[in-house]
């Protein structure tokens, strides 16, 4: 009689079932059978196959032979495609043995009964893998610290592999997305800028035993532009707080603001990163604390009672932008690491390079240009920490960088380049005759700190009876 196939949906369900009960019922008859616990659920196990075979229409008469080395006790059968049970403590004679191991040969040569030994073992394996809550479980080994900057990786042979958890999730899929299409030119142009700092990024990470992929960090803070600023105020290629930067040595006053440099600032990145990931042990959540701020982080996690990124990337204890941070991060990587996949180009420019000069005393850039022949722009691009684009008149030696094979040209030339004189403060440019050109934003509490005055010095100097003032309005300022 031919046998009705049930849907695939249905013979899982039934071997699922039948395979709890055979896991079950050997724990009953343990008192009956003197035989080892690990050798009856092993035994139980092999019944279990024959037990899921019957299920899902396997083929008849089929026996899984699965003899360990400490039990010489055969397996149980499934017999006439149907029943199946428990596993008994019996003898076979030598022919009943060798029509077994032949059956069982038979067996593993079809390829359906090999099938469906293999989806049976993969949902076993499954079902026995460790799932830590709030995360998702198959990738549980991609987030454990890493011990080294050259850390596990993953991905076959022919794809690039990483030294941070990557992993690929509808999250990062979208921002891959977004990269590639909605400012796929901007994001080429971040490439083409971060390949030319790249290998000074490399060398300077290494020293710091970090992971390289790091450097596609910067894609995500700035696209390596040292000039971006944040509505936030954060400045530089790594977009530094005020704050931060000046607790890892970075120098910010009227005249440099190293956040700009791409050396420094990148010395201090690569220490606030270590410092991070020392403090939390895993780098999405250091990535993390370098967006939000490492007390965010702590507060969110202590709150949320969570130990991982993704515990508190659910949550609403965090901002947006940081739960979409450590995502975004992931999807650069994925593009930066192999740029061709994604049609980007993959021709490396040109490295940066420079010269240094020691200047003594303040020099404009323009001036410079114009007595040693050289570009402005250039100069204004391997200096972008000047903020005023003139050496500070502060520093007795300032070493200010110059383009590769002009440095004794820009040395004899240099006694040529008139002093610069600032004139005072930021902005009083403006007043040195002792008046002030009141612009859009400004207040006369803005105004009297910038100039080292009280409001109401302000207001008695002006003769103002309110604080009403307006863009274009005169007010003196001066003594």
């Amino acid at each position: 009689m031919a046998r009705v196939k049930k849907p695939w949906g249905v013979r899982i369900l039934a071997g699922g079932v039948l395979l709890l009960g055979s896991w079950v019922l050997p724990g009953l008859v343990l008192a009956d059978h003197p035989t080892s616990m690990a050798t009856t659920v092993a035994r139980s196990m092999d019944g279990a196959v024959a037990t899921f075979q019957s299920a899902i229409g396997g083929p008849e008469d089929r026996t899984a032979d699965a003899k360990g080395p400490d039990s010489p006790i055969p397996t149980p059968q499934a017999e006439n495609g149907g029943s199946s049970q428990a596993p008994q403590v019996s003898e076979q004679s030598p022919t009943d043995n060798e029509a077994s191991q032949s059956a069982t040969t038979s067996n593993e040569q079809d390829p359906d009964y090999l099938a469906q030994k293999s989806l049976l073992l993969s949902l076993t394996s499954l079902s026995m893998q460790p799932r830590p809550d709030g995360l998702l479980w198959r990738y549980a080994d991609l987030f454990s610290p890493l011990s080294t900057a050259d850390g596990d990786t993953f991905g076959s042979d022919s794809e690039p592999t990483y030294n941070v958890p990557i992993i690929m999730s509808p999250k990062v899929e979208r921002h891959i997305a977004f990269f590639n299409t909605a400012i796929r030119d901007r994001f080429e142009q971040w490439l083409e800028r971060l390949g030319q700092y790249r290998p000074l990024v490399e060398s300077i990470f290494q020293e710091f035993d970090l992971p390289s992929d790091l450097i596609f960090l910067s894609l995500v803070e700035s696209g390596f532009n040292p000039h971006a600023y944040s509505r936030a105020r954060a400045t530089g290629p790594w977009q530094f707080m005020k704050g931060t930067a000046r607790l890892y040595g970075l120098r910010i006053d009227s005249y440099v603001d190293e956040r700009r440099d791409p050396i420094k600032s990148t010395v201090a990145a690569a220490r606030y990163l270590r410092d991070l990931y020392d403090l939390f042990g895993t780098w999405p959540l250091a990535l993390a604390a370098y967006n939000a701020g490492e007390g965010k982080v702590s507060r969110a996690l202590r709150k949320a009672r969570g130990e991982s990124y993704w515990d508190i990337a659910k949550t609403r204890y965090i901002r947006r932008e940081t739960r979409e941070y450590v995502p975004r991060f992931m999807a650069a990587t994925i593009i930066a690491k192999d740029p061709a996949r994604f049609g980007f180009s993959s021709m490396e420019p040109d490295p940066h390079q420079f010269e240094e000069v020691v200047v003594s005393r303040s020099v404009h850039l323009r001036d410079l240009a114009k007595v040693s022949e050289l570009s402005y722009e250039e100069l204004r691009r391997l200096n972008p920490e000047l903020r005023r684009h003139a050496t500070p008149p502060t520093d007795d030696e300032y070493h200010l960088k110059v383009p590769v094979g002009t440095k004794v040209l820009v040395e004899e030339r240099l006694e040529n380049v008139p002093t610069w004189k600032p004139g005072g403060a930021p902005h009083r440019r403006e007043a040195e005759d002792g008046w002030y050109r009141v612009r859009a934003g400004d207040s006369l509490w803005v105004i009297a700190k910038r100039f080292r005055l009280s409001v109401q010095e302000l207001m008695a100097k002006n003769n103002l009876r309110g604080r009403l003032i307006k863009p274009g309005q005169l007010l003196a300022v001066g003594p």
